[in-house]
């Protein structure tokens, strides 16, 4: 049961930050988004790498 609490509080936040983000006028360039691209990829490999662990 908590985890549909959790499942549905995350689903109304995303319904009222992407309107919220979408509105904005924040914008990240480029090279920034390179930057943490950079970083994003090396930590999902690492973080699929302690799920396999943590299942076995």
């Amino acid at each position: 049961m908590a985890i549909l609490g959790i499942l549905a509080v995350l689903f109304i936040a995303l319904i009222v930050i992407v309107p919220m983000l979408e509105k904005s006028s924040v914008r990240i360039s480029p090279e920034t988004q390179a930057k943490f691209m950079k970083w994003v990829i090396p930590l999902i490999v690492i973080l699929l790498v302690i799920q396999l662990f943590m299942y076995m």
